[in-house]
C-alpha cells in the first residue's frame, strides 16, 4: 500500500510540474479575410444620375484632389500629414463629374495612422503650390464603426497668368482601416449655379465605401 502511495505521489508531482499547454492561436477576424478594396466600385450606384465616371488621377491623395501640384507645402509643416494621407500608395477607386461637382472615392493600400495630436494642432492651416493656395479646416467626421476618421474642408484659390482667379471648395472624409485608408472627396465650384449634392453627401459616401470594402 505504501509503494502504491509513493508512486501516486510521483505521478502527481510530474503532472503538477509540467508546463501548461500553450493556447491555440486565434483565427484572424472574419472582416479582415473579407476585406476587398476593389469593392469600392459598388458605391458608384450611390451617385445621382448625370455623372460621368473616369479613372482616378495618378496622384490620389486628398491634397492632389484639391488641385495642388506635387511640390506643395503646408503651414505649419506638420499639417502636411493630413493632406497627404497615403501619398504614393497603390489605390483603388474612381472619380465622377456631374452637375454637383467632382466626386472621388479612394481606397489606398498601406497603413496610415490617425494622429490625434496632429489633428488637434491643425484645426486650421494653410497650403501652397505655385499659384495655388488654400486654407484647410478640420471638421467633424462621420462615425465609422471600428475605424478612426478625419474630416477636412478646403477652400482653394488658383491665380493664373493675367491675375484671373478660380475658386474651389472641397470636403474630404477619411477612414483609417488598419492596412488601408479610405477617403472620399467632393470638389465644388462655389460660384456655380448648378444644384450641389446634398449636405453630408461626402460623409455618407465614406460610410458606404467602408461598408462595401469590408464586405
Amino acid at each position: 500500500m505504501r509503494v502504491f502511495a509513493w508512486w501516486l505521489a510521483i505521478a502527481w508531482c510530474v503532472a503538477a510540474c509540467s508546463p501548461a499547454a500553450a493556447p491555440a492561436p486565434t483565427s484572424p477576424p472574419a472582416a479582415s479575410a473579407s476585406f476587398n478594396p476593389a469593392r469600392v466600385e459598388r458605391v458608384r450606384a450611390d451617385l445621382p444620375t448625370g455623372y460621368e465616371f473616369t479613372p482616378l488621377p495618378a496622384r490620389a491623395e486628398p491634397v492632389a484632389l484639391w488641385g495642388l501640384g506635387p511640390q506643395w507645402t503646408a503651414d505649419p509643416p506638420a499639417c502636411a500629414a493630413l493632406g497627404g494621407t497615403a501619398a504614393g500608395a497603390a489605390v483603388h477607386g474612381w472619380s465622377a463629374s456631374g452637375p454637383g461637382g467632382i466626386v472621388y472615392a479612394v481606397v489606398a493600400d498601406g497603413p496610415a495612422a490617425h494622429d490625434s495630436a496632429t489633428v488637434d494642432a491643425c484645426g486650421s492651416w494653410g497650403l501652397t503650390a505655385g499659384g495655388t493656395s488654400g486654407v484647410v479646416t478640420v471638421v467633424d467626421p462621420p462615425v465609422v464603426a471600428g475605424a478612426p476618421t478625419l474630416g477636412l474642408s478646403a477652400d482653394v484659390t488658383t491665380t493664373v497668368e493675367g491675375g484671373t482667379e478660380t475658386h474651389s471648395h472641397a470636403e474630404t472624409f477619411v477612414a483609417y482601416l488598419g492596412d488601408h485608408v479610405a477617403h472620399v472627396t467632393v470638389v465644388t465650384d462655389p460660384g456655380s449655379s448648378a444644384q450641389a449634392l446634398g449636405p453630408g453627401f461626402a460623409a455618407d459616401l465614406l460610410g458606404k465605401t467602408v461598408a462595401a470594402v469590408r464586405g
